[in-house]
């Protein structure tokens, strides 16, 4: 007996270490609560001077993850193996994220700062209340054109890239929402919209744009418009920002006929272990002065009202990027369509690349 029980013994001491170190590694790793505050962004969307101060003035340490694109950051927060204490996602996610039960409330009286937020980008509709969200940043989805690479020709219209004139000069972001959005505000329709009838009719027209389409990509398109590799780009707000920084013969256009208003939204995901220091995160970010250097950072629009006030005059006043209300009384909010139908606009996306080739 003595010579099993000490091989057991040995197992029980060795699984009791095991636990000790996973448990070390995971507190190292922002995996707990207390002191640590694990944050999950997309890439580069924070000024990291201010993650640096945060941590001064709380004595928190600011575990900082990334993700890129809403649905790995979703089937990471549903699989549960990691602890985030904040996600930034964007308003179709929340939706999603709310009706599976993804989310906790949010503690409005912890968030003092909240009152900078300007109204008209609060109580939306994937969030009614905010009951689960914090704006973070918004922006819209336009055109980026170099008018000297296409004869003086000001872009205004999404119809105006199926200009003959501009044959393999435009690229397309890779996003099935914003292409086919782009299809069907062109035809006066809802980019939300679910009438089959009209998606197909957009689809078609998308097809005729084929000519003039030299490719559709992911975050190259900065530095291929910026590189004047092509003369028209369909892109983020944010992009644009940070493309017309590097070349200032580029312009940006929201186009008349509407186009989406997005936002990006702080959350408190249902696995949070530090929940109270989530709240001091959001708060700080509220901050007018802090919202404001975030932006001036990041290169996309703070929904933080106050925050207008520390920023240059020239970007506060750029309606480019803070279009005015009867521009964005135009603008749509992606709705979450549902599986199925969003599957069907992939397909539609998809069949739109094949067409290309």
């Amino acid at each position: 007996m003595k010579q099993l029980a000490k091989p057991f013994i040995f197992i029980v001491i060795l699984s009791f270490v095991l636990m000790y170190v996973v448990h070390h590694l995971n507190n190292a790793e922002g995996y707990s609560g207390g002191d640590t505050l694990t944050v999950y962004n997309w890439g580069d969307y924070i000024d990291p001077d201010l993650v640096n101060q945060f941590e001064k003035e709380t004595g928190i340490k600011v575990i900082y993850q990334t993700f890129d694109s809403n649905e790995a950051m979703m089937t990471k927060i549903e699989q549960g193996g990691t602890t985030f204490d904040i996600a930034v996602p964007s308003e179709y996610a929340i939706s999603k994220m709310r009706e599976e039960n993804l989310l906790l409330p949010i503690d409005h009286s912890k968030l003092p700062n909240l009152k900078y937020i300007n109204p008209r980008f609060l109580d939306l509709s994937f969030d009614p209340g905010n009951k689960y969200s914090i704006p973070y940043f918004w922006g819209t989805v336009g055109i980026v054109y170099n008018s000297d690479m296409i004869h003086g020709k000001k872009i205004k219209s999404w119809n105006d890239l199926w200009d003959p004139k501009l044959k393999n000069q435009i690229l397309l972001a890779d996003g099935a929402r914003e292409v086919m959005g782009m299809g069907l505000n062109s035809l006066n329709y809802s980019l939300n919209d679910t009438n089959k009838a009209h998606l197909q009719e957009a689809k078609r027209k998308l097809d005729t744009l084929t000519p003039n389409v030299k490719a559709i990509v992911g975050d190259e398109i900065k530095i291929l418009l910026a590189n004047e590799e092509a003369a028209v780009g369909v892109v983020w707000s944010g992009d644009a920002s940070e493309i017309m920084s590097e070349n200032d013969k580029l312009n940006y256009v929201v186009p008349e006929e509407g186009s989406n208003l997005w936002f990006d939204n702080m959350v408190i995901p249902k696995t949070a272990e530090n929940v109270e220091g989530a709240h001091k995160f959001m708060n700080f970010m509220l901050d007018p002065k802090h919202a404001a250097q975030n932006a001036e950072y990041v290169g996309y629009s703070t929904p933080n009202k106050k925050a207008l006030d520390y920023l240059p005059k020239e970007v506060a006043e750029d309606e480019r990027f803070y279009p005015d209300e009867e521009l964005t009384n135009k603008l749509e909010v992606y709705n979450n369509l549902g599986k199925r139908m969003l599957a069907y606009y992939n397909e539609l996306f998809l069949e739109f690349k094949m067409h290309r080739k």
